[in-house]
């Protein structure tokens, strides 16, 4: 599958992306696909970019599927004055019409001290709300922009609980968004646990990407025993009966990280020696949520079955 010469960034800083992967993955796709059905979808950097007939991207993530149908049902424009009201009356910055002088900051210290109040009290509002306002994803969207480093994070009690970020609506922020919302008509977003989806219709024609949280490692999405090695083989049975059916699928993860092995994705491979496990080089050493790691780099892979 060709990558665009331009590839589309998603409008969200999710942990574990793989916009900076794209140009060694996409090589090892199918190169043509009728349905994409990405299971695992985070940020949709991958679906966003994908080309095919149907696209399909699921996510266990409420709050991120969520965001992700408003988004879809918004044009730019639309969503673009709603966000400027907002800011407005939470008395947010717009550097990128004022600059960072207009609110005595500057562009190391950030932004952080004067939007933390207008922050906090949007946060609030948002917490005191329910899904079917109809300012929840709204909210949301811009609490994530002004949010410390871009995250989605809910409490056990399932309030927002990010502190204000350094960052505003720069001018990257809203190219990114309207590239994403321009392109994202041929996306079908789904919510449901990765055993749950209904794949009995696809055939040979189709593809399935799997982008799991990893097993040894240790970044927030993965905290509290959220993917354990039950998850991981369901996961693998899953792959294994695609191929028993001949349909197409790309699995991406890693075989070491920090001196921890996968010993089931190893025992796996060692099973099928029909699969092909591609090497990637990318080691997320720029990222902010991952810690720089010179001696013991994460081996990544994508496995194939084609």
């Amino acid at each position: 599958m060709l990558l665009r010469e331009n590839p589309i960034a998603s409008p969200l800083n999710y942990t574990g992306g793989k916009y900076k992967l794209l140009p060694q993955i996409f090589p090892l796709f199918p190169e043509r696909v009728n349905n994409f059905v990405d299971i695992f979808c985070g940020g949709c950097n991958v679906g966003i970019n994908a080309v095919a007939n149907h696209i399909i991207c699921n996510d266990y993530n409420q709050y991120l599927i969520g965001l992700f149908n408003y988004l879809k049902n918004n044009t730019f424009d639309e969503l673009k004055e709603r966000i400027d009201n907002t800011i407005e009356q939470y008395n947010l910055s717009k550097s990128v019409e004022n600059g960072y002088d207009f609110y005595n900051c500057n562009t190391a210290t950030g932004l952080g001290n004067y939007n933390r109040n207008g922050f906090i009290s949007l946060r609030n509002d948002f917490n005191s709300m329910t899904n079917e306002n109809e300012n929840y994803y709204l909210y949301l969207y811009i609490l994530i922009v002004y949010s410390f480093n871009n995250q989605i994070r809910f409490n056990t009690e399932g309030n927002y609980n990010l502190p204000v970020g350094k960052r505003d609506l720069n001018k990257r922020m809203i190219n990114k968004l309207q590239r994403f919302l321009t392109n994202i008509g041929n996306i079908t977003f789904s919510c449901d646990n990765f055993d749950e989806i209904d794949l009995s219709t696809l055939t040979e024609n189709d593809f399935v990407y799997a982008d799991p949280p990893y097993l040894i490692t240790c970044a927030s999405y993965n905290e509290n025993n959220g993917w354990n090695e039950e998850q991981e083989k369901k996961l693998l049975s899953l792959l294994d009966n695609l191929q028993l059916r001949n349909i197409r699928f790309a699995l991406s993860n890693v075989l070491t990280s920090k001196g921890k092995r996968n010993e089931i994705l190893e025992d796996w491979l060692n099973q099928h020696p029909e699969y092909i496990c591609h090497h990637l080089e990318y080691t997320y050493k720029n990222s902010n949520y991952h810690k720089k790691d010179k001696v013991n780099q994460a081996d990544e892979v994508l496995i194939t079955n084609y």
